[in-house]
C-alpha cells in the first residue's frame, strides 16, 4: 500500500466505520444498518479503486463474516446465484465467437454495410438489440450472449488496428443504454417485466402487451435516437469517419474465406441459444441452463477448450465482484432496509398534489438502484409499495403502473454493476469507472427528462391520465 492506495482505502473505511456507529434508525434491526455500512463502504471503494474491485469485494466478504453481519454461507450465496452464473457463461460463449473468427466475421459484415462512421456502428449495435428485444426476455442473456460478441469484436478492429480505445468506450455506452431503454420497450424485452404486471394486477391493473408497447414507443424511440449521440459527444472517439471502412471490410472478408467448420459450429450454436432463450418461458428452460447447453456444445466440439476457460481472466474477475454485489442488496432487501426505506418515503410524500408527488417518488426509485445490483431485485423489493403510494396519491392507477415499470428498466444503466449486462459490457475493459459512473448519471437524467416530458404527452394523447 502507498499514498495513492492508502487515502482512497481510508476514506472508504471511514465512511463505513461512521455508519456503522451511528445509531439505527427506529424499526430498523441492527445488522440490516451494519450491512448498509458495509455496502456504502464496498461502492465508495469500487468507485475510489485503492485496490481491484475483485479485492474490494473479498474485503467486504469478510468483515461481513467477522463481525457476525453475515454468516458464511450467507456471504457466499451470491456465488450459486443463476444470474451470476449467466453473466460468467456469456464471457465464455463470447470467447467462441472471437476465437472461431464469427465474431470478426459479422463485424466485417457490420461494418460494410452501415460503417461510413462510428456513430453509425453505435446505431447498429442498438439497432440490433431492439430487433431481437421483444423476443428474448432475458436481458443479461440479450446482452452477454448476442450483443456482446458483436461489439468486442467490433471494438477489437478499430482499438487493435486504428489505435483507438474510445472506440470501444462508445460503442460499449452506446449498446449497453440502448439496452436500458430497450428492455423499458416490451413486455418481454426483461425478465422483470411480467413481475411487474403481476403485482400491478394484484391491484387491480391491467397491463397487456399491445398496452405496454404502445405506451413506450414514442419515449423510446426517441431515447434510442438521442441516447447514442449524446454518448458520441460525450466519449468522443478518436475516429468518427471511417469512409474506407466499407472497401477495408470486404477486403477482410475476401481475405477470410469461406465460413470455417468452427465459425459453422459457432453460428449454430449462437442460433440454438437464441431459440431456447425466446422459448424458454415455454419450455420451462431458463436462460442459464440454456447458455449452459450453449457452452457445453463449444467445449465438446473443440470450439473451445478447457486452456480457454481457464484463461479468461475478465470472466473470473466479474464473477468475484458481481457475487458480491448481489449478496450484499439481497441481504439488505432480507434484512429489511427496502421496506424501511420505502415506509419512509411513504411518510414524507403524505399530502402532495398526485403529480409533483408521483414525480419525487418516481425519482426516489429510479435513483434508488444504486442500492441494488439487479433490475428484479429492485423490483421485487420497492415497486409493489411505491405503486400503493402513487395510487393513494391520486396517481392515475395505470399511468402509476407504466412509469415504474419503464423506470424498473432505465435505472440499469446507472452503474456498472445495476444490470445483468452491466458486468459483462464493463468487463471487457473499454470504459473506465469513472466514466462509467459519469455517462450513466448523465443519460439517466436524460431519459427522465425524454420519458417524463415527451412520454408525458404521449401518454396524455393516450387517455392515460
Amino acid at each position: 500500500m502507498n499514498k495513492k492506495t492508502a487515502i482512497p482505502f481510508a476514506i472508504s473505511i471511514a465512511i463505513g466505520l461512521i455508519l456503522w456507529f451511528m445509531p439505527a434508525p427506529q424499526s430498523l434491526k441492527p445488522e440490516a444498518w451494519h450491512l448498509f455500512a458495509i455496502f456504502a463502504a464496498t461502492i465508495v471503494g469500487i468507485i475510489l479503486k485503492p485496490f481491484p474491485m475483485g479485492v474490494i469485494a473479498l474485503l467486504s466478504l469478510t468483515i461481513s463474516v467477522l463481525t457476525k453481519t453475515l454468516t458464511f454461507s450467507d456471504a457466499f450465496s451470491g456465488f450459486s446465484n443463476e444470474v451470476v452464473w449467466l453473466v460468467v457463461f456469456a464471457f465464455f460463449i463470447s470467447r467462441g465467437f472471437i476465437s472461431s473468427g464469427l465474431g470478426n466475421r459479422i463485424a466485417f459484415r457490420i461494418m460494410s454495410l452501415i460503417g461510413k462512421n462510428s456513430l453509425g456502428l453505435g446505431y447498429g449495435l442498438v439497432a440490433t438489440d431492439l430487433v431481437i428485444a421483444p423476443m428474448i426476455p432475458s436481458l443479461t442473456a440479450r446482452g452477454g450472449g448476442v450483443i456482446y460478441p458483436l461489439l468486442k469484436s467490433l471494438a477489437d478492429i478499430f482499438t487493435g488496428n486504428s489505435h483507438d480505445p474510445k472506440m470501444g468506450a462508445f460503442l460499449t455506452l452506446a449498446a449497453f443504454q440502448g439496452m436500458s431503454i430497450t428492455s423499458a420497450m416490451f413486455l418481454t424485452s426483461m425478465a422483470g417485466n411480467p413481475l411487474i404486471a403481476e403485482f400491478a394486477k394484484s391491484h387491480g391493473i391491467e397491463l397487456t402487451w399491445i398496452g405496454w408497447a404502445s405506451a413506450s414507443i414514442v419515449p423510446g424511440l426517441i431515447s434510442l435516437c438521442v441516447i447514442p449521440y449524446l454518448i458520441y459527444r460525450l466519449v468522443s472517439p478518436t475516429i468518427r469517419k471511417t469512409p474506407r471502412a466499407h472497401d477495408m471490410a470486404c477486403e477482410r472478408l475476401a481475405r477470410m474465406g469461406p465460413m470455417k467448420r468452427e465459425e459453422w459450429i459457432m453460428l449454430g450454436t449462437f442460433i440454438l441459444l437464441i431459440i431456447l432463450w425466446i422459448a424458454g418461458n415455454f419450455i420451462g428452460l431458463k436462460a442459464t441452463v440454456a447458455a449452459m447447453v450453449g457452452l457445453s456444445i463449444l467445449l465438446l466440439t473443440g470450439v473451445l477448450r478447457w486452456k480457454d476457460i481457464l484463461e479468461e481472466q475478465s470472466a473470473w474477475d466479474t464473477f468475484i465482484w458481481f457475487a458480491t454485489l448481489v449478496t450484499l442488496p439481497s441481504f439488505l432487501n432480507k434484512f429489511g432496509f427496502s421496506t424501511w426505506f420505502s415506509e419512509w418515503i411513504v411518510v414524507h410524500v403524505a399530502g402532495f398534489e398526485w403529480l409533483a408527488g408521483f414525480f419525487f417518488i418516481a425519482l426516489i426509485y429510479f435513483y434508488s438502484h444504486y442500492l441494488f445490483a439487479s433490475n428484479v431485485g429492485h423490483i421485487t423489493a420497492m415497486y409493489a409499495p411505491f405503486l400503493i403510494v402513487a395510487i393513494a396519491l391520486g396517481t392515475p392507477p395505470e399511468l402509476a403502473a407504466l412509469v415504474l415499470g419503464f423506470f424498473s428498466s432505465l435505472f440499469g444503466g446507472l452503474t456498472h454493476y445495476g444490470s445483468g449486462p452491466a458486468p459483462i459490457l464493463f468487463g471487457a475493459g473499454y470504459v473506465p469507472i469513472g466514466q462509467w459512473w459519469k455517462v450513466g448519471a448523465i443519460v439517466g437524467f436524460a431519459n427522465i427528462g425524454i420519458w417524463m416530458v415527451a412520454g408525458g404527452i404521449w401518454w396524455k394523447i393516450l387517455g392515460l391520465w
